[in-house]
C-alpha cells in the first residue's frame, strides 16, 4: 500500500508541475533572469504551494503518526551549518545552469526531454559522489542497521 500512496502523490506532484508549466527549464531560467526578460510566473507557483502546505505541515506536527499509523519522524534541527549551506549553494548553482531541479526534471525525464537526460544523469552522479565522500553513520549493534 505504502508504494501505491507514493505514485498517487508523485502522480499529483508531477500533474501539478505539468499544469503549472514548471517542468519546462525556460520557465524557471526565465524567472532567474531579473535583468532581462523577467518571467514571474514562478514566484505565484511557489506562493501557491506555500499556500497549501503551509496548513498541512502546521497540521501535521500536531499529529504524532499518520492515517495509516505510521509514526512520523520530523526534523527536530533547525541549524544552519556548513553542509546545509554547501547543499543549498550547489543546488541552487545547478537549478540555475540547468532550469531544472530534481521533481521537474524527473517529470521532463518522463516526456523525453533531453536535457532532463543530461541533468538527471548528472544528479544521480552528485548523489553518488556524496554518498562516497560523506562518512557513514556508526552501525547501530543493537539492530544491525546504521544508526539515524
Amino acid at each position: 500500500m505504502n508504494i501505491l500512496t507514493a505514485l498517487l502523490a508523485g502522480l499529483v506532484f508531477g500533474a501539478g508541475l505539468l499544469l503549472s508549466g514548471m517542468a519546462d527549464p525556460g520557465k524557471v531560467l526565465g524567472f532567474l533572469d531579473l535583468a532581462g526578460t523577467w518571467d514571474p510566473s514562478l514566484a505565484f507557483v511557489m506562493a501557491g504551494a506555500i499556500a497549501v502546505a503551509a496548513p498541512a505541515f502546521a497540521w501535521v506536527r500536531l499529529r504524532n503518526a499518520t492515517w495509516r499509523g505510521v509514526a512520523l519522524q520530523l526534523p527536530t534541527s533547525r541549524a544552519v551549518d556548513r553542509r546545509l549551506m554547501t547543499g543549498s549553494v550547489v543546488f541552487g548553482i545547478g537549478w540555475g545552469l540547468a532550469g531544472f531541479c530534481p521533481g521537474p526534471a524527473m517529470v521532463a525525464l518522463g516526456m523525453g526531454v533531453g536535457q532532463a537526460v543530461v541533468f538527471v544523469v548528472a544528479m544521480l552522479a552528485g548523489m553518488a559522489a556524496f554518498a562516497w565522500w560523506e562518512p557513514h553513520p556508526a552501525a547501530d549493534p543493537r539492530s544491525g542497521q546504521a544508526a539515524l
